[in-house]
């Protein structure tokens, strides 16, 4: 008896255990999520020496989902929200109350219905499984059966109740805060990817314009394309989304610099049937575009070329094509020589840039790429970091050079001590 009662003594009281057990899983949660956000900009900024952690396999690694839009909301890595929770799971055992307890199990709750739904379809999507993904949601789950187990709040009777069980102003006030935390990291986020835009951009060797430049001017600003402070020329395929997109950034350059900018569109389609250089069959369909768009002729381009790229995914259907050939004349653009002519020069200086890969026998080997101020740029690139390196190079050439300057106070209580020899 007297052993009986020294065994129920020595047990600690439900909410004593129940705030040591949310402590440690706060704990986990925050630990698990500093790893998922220090993996976040290692991945994304390589240089930070971090980035070979937890890839154990092609199928288990985290380089592809850290690089998704699966690992950020807006510019915020998920890591922040997951610290965020791990946090206020730790005040709440430290400061426990009854509402803080109800919104943070509240929290949980919707914490891991998120975490499964994006580890699901990053498996389906991404077609690898991140470690440390999987590790978060393992210690999230464990956190909320703690809730569920140990808590002694009220619980729900049921599931639907346990989402909207919550303390309105513990809510606001984490709301509020929580915000305030993730502009700032969105923004620290936003300054690493403009700086390693601009710096990559100047890391990359001049190339020369092509022999051959299209007559077809998106934007100009002067009379001769060298004469502006930005010159673009992008090879673009009117039926590819990423040509769509890019389109897209530099229209918003063009309202944020006007004057500044010249663009002129290389037609380049990723289609076997006219375009032997690459020999892609990606976009059937491209060629009778092309055509289209050179048989509208210069002088009217722009309002053509933002109806393809308005309209790129309808423009693969024929019948959409055949409607846009009768509204802008150009019904015999397939069987027009001269049409055919100007596209091929156009396709045929994909040839004068040395390739990027080993797989390609040529430089210009896809859509979109723009030269960028005798700078090659392939593939997409956010207008965040678009719009960085355009302001960078009219700095530059504005002599607005930036240095990094400081003067900390010298400490005149150290004396100089010369090197022994």
């Amino acid at each position: 008896m007297l052993t009986a009662k020294v065994a129920r003594f020595m047990q600690p009281a439900p909410a004593s255990r129940f705030r040591a057990l949310s402590f440690i899983s706060g704990l986990t949660v925050a630990a698990n999520s500093i790893l998922l956000l220090r993996y976040f900009f290692a991945a994304n900024y390589p240089e930070q020496p971090f980035s070979a952690f937890c890839d154990l396999s092609s199928r288990f690694n985290c380089d592809g989902f850290a690089s998704s839009l699966f690992a950020q909301l807006g510019n915020v890595p998920v890591g922040y929200f997951g610290l965020l929770l791990g946090l206020l799971l730790c005040l709440g055992a430290v400061f426990p109350s009854t509402g803080m307890e109800r919104t943070n199990r509240y929290l949980l709750l919707v914490n891991l219905l998120i975490a499964c739904a994006v580890l699901v379809i990053s498996i389906w999507y991404l077609r690898t499984l991140c470690v440390l993904w999987a590790g978060y949601l393992t210690f999230s789950l464990l956190a909320f059966v703690v809730f569920i187990r140990y808590g002694t709040s009220p619980k729900p009777n049921t599931l639907w109740r346990y989402g909207i069980d919550f303390s309105l102003p513990h809510l606001v006030v984490i709301i509020i805060l929580g915000t305030l935390g993730a502009v700032g990291i969105g923004l620290f986020h936003e300054t690493n990817m403009e700086a390693r835009a601009v710096e990559q951009y100047f890391s990359l060797a001049p190339v020369k314009l092509p022999s051959f430049i299209s007559p077809f001017w998106v934007v100009r600003s002067t009379q001769h394309f060298e004469d502006a402070p930005i010159q673009v020329l992008e090879f673009s395929d009117f039926l590819c989304d990423d040509s769509a997109y890019v389109a897209q950034q530099l229209a918003r350059l063009e309202r944020d610099y006007p004057g500044k900018m010249n663009v002129i569109l290389q037609i380049y389609p990723e289609e076997a049937l006219c375009n032997k250089v690459i020999g892609k069959d990606k976009h059937p369909g491209a060629c009778e575009a092309a055509y289209m768009v050179a048989a509208y002729g210069p002088e009217k381009f722009r309002k053509i070329h933002d109806d393809f790229f308005a309209h790129y995914d309808a423009a693969a259907d024929p019948a959409w094509r055949r409607e846009r050939a009768r509204l802008y004349g150009v019904e015999a653009s397939m069987n027009d020589p001269a049409a055919q002519n100007l596209v091929q020069q156009m396709i045929q200086t994909g040839r004068e840039y040395e390739p990027t890969s080993k797989q390609y026998r040529y430089g210009i080997r896809s859509t979109p790429i723009v030269i960028l101020n005798n700078r090659m740029i392939i593939g997409t690139y956010s207008y965040l970091e678009l719009h960085a390196i355009v302001k960078a190079l009219l700095d530059h050439q504005q002599g607005q050079m930036k240095f990094m300057e400081e003067w900390p106070p010298t400490p005149l209580w150290r004396p100089y001590r010369p090197v022994q020899q």
